[in-house]
């Protein structure tokens, strides 16, 4: 019974961070933020350079780059990166090209081998060959509005400001693994964020936009810096701030387009980034789990068994977490249908499940490759061979048929 009592008290002490996430949420989204640039001039714009590293064909991909297209900014220019010239990518980027043939847009098909971080070595040859003095880094999976490099530059007039990253929200999912990924970004990862910056003031990398001067880049030396590092966004931002500068949060929302994935892709993606947490946090990365309000819910089962209380409790909870997931999502208009929200407790369950599979072991799978990942994500060659091997079989087998 106390015990019972005792796992009540934690679970609503998540719910009561989970409160606090959604009011950071609606707070950030109200902040008036006034970067200094007031003229609209093109001496007010510099050039960019966007690096698009590419790897197979993301979800709405043509639809993706064109938006990049149609920006309303006087001079930047598109660096597609592609490691190998049979990727379907290649195709979409050249139609894109030929509708936009005044873009700018290069097609860069370079097989680089640099280091062990697959995306580093995607963006290594596009980052050589950009031109001008800002660089954005953009992922495929993103589509933005027209004003997005406008929002964003005008904050890069201080140059006390060495990095500007945005808030995402997941839109247009059609199958349950692309409604999971989108629930988990528009509640837990848009929550923490906004909860660390509105609260802690701890600004938190989305790898997915970042736009930095390349003098500064090259100062914490370059994108080769992180070749062998997992969480590359991460501690690009880390060594910005180490430099005296600022990173700053932009409340300008972008688009991650998630619309055809399985659960085994939402599983994995989410292993590999919750082992890249454990890895960063350690003993801090117990606070995901007590924010975990249905999963603690649920343990009550364990210890009292299906008792009327138990199943009441575990009811409510869910039921303040899927209200609580649609109201963040109106508030970030995330175009999900209002019963999706259904499934909110039953994603939180599953990632309960990788939460405890991410401590499990110290090694990740990322694009057909096994790296074991060392403190603050450094990434070593996995061996193939030998006795320890087996576990790491083992457990693969495991999350394969749980997911």
């Amino acid at each position: 019974m106390e015990i019972f009592w005792i796992l009540s008290g934690v679970t609503i002490l998540g719910l009561v961070g989970f409160g606090l996430q959604i009011f950071a949420v609606c707070s950030y989204l109200k902040t008036n933020q006034s970067p200094g640039r007031g003229r609209d001039s093109i001496e007010t714009f510099p050039p960019i350079s966007i690096l698009k590293p590419l790897s197979g064909l993301d979800d709405n991909l043509f639809d993706n780059l064109e938006s990049f297209c149609r920006q309303d900014y006087p001079k930047y220019d598109i660096l597609c990166s592609i490691q190998d010239p049979n990727d379907p990518a290649y195709r979409v980027v050249e139609k894109v090209k030929n509708r936009f043939p005044d873009k700018g847009i290069s097609i860069l098909v370079e097989r680089c081998n640099e280091g062990l971080n697959p995306k580093v070595n995607n963006m290594l040859p596009a980052y050589r060959h950009a031109r001008y003095p800002y660089i954005l880094i953009s992922d495929s999976n993103v589509m933005v509005e027209r004003d997005y490099l406008r929002k964003n530059i005008r904050f890069m007039d201080d140059p006390n400001i060495g990095l500007v990253t945005n808030l995402i929200r997941g839109v247009r999912a059609k199958t349950i693994g692309s409604l999971f990924e989108n629930l988990h970004l528009n509640s837990f990862i848009l929550g923490n964020v906004c909860f660390l910056k509105k609260f802690l003031d701890i600004p938190c990398v989305v790898g997915k936009s970042m736009l930095m001067r390349r003098s500064d880049l090259e100062a914490i030396g370059g994108l080769k810096a992180f070749k062998d590092v997992l969480a590359e966004d991460h501690f690009i931002g880390e060594k910005i701030r180490e430099r005296g500068q600022q990173v700053i949060l932009s409340n300008h929302m972008i688009g991650n387009v998630n619309e055809y994935w399985g659960v085994k892709r939402f599983f994995n993606r989410h292993l590999r980034w919750g082992k890249m947490r454990w890895k960063i946090l350690g003993y801090k990365y117990v606070t995901e789990l007590i924010g975990n309000p249905v999963l603690l819910s649920l343990s009550s089962l364990f210890f009292e068994g299906p008792s009327k209380r138990a199943l009441l409790f575990i009811a409510s909870v869910g039921l303040v977490k899927s209200v609580g997931d649609f109201y963040m999502g109106q508030k970030i208009n995330a175009q999900l249908h209002p019963l999706a929200y259904v499934l909110s407790p039953l994603k939180d369950l599953l990632m309960g499940f990788v939460w405890f599979m991410s401590i499990a072991n110290d090694t990740v799978v990322w694009r057909g490759k096994r790296y074991l990942i060392g403190e603050n994500t450094v990434l070593f060659p996995c061996p193939q061979k030998g006795i320890w091997t087996w576990r790491y079989r083992l457990l693969d087998r495991i999350r394969v048929r749980t997911a």
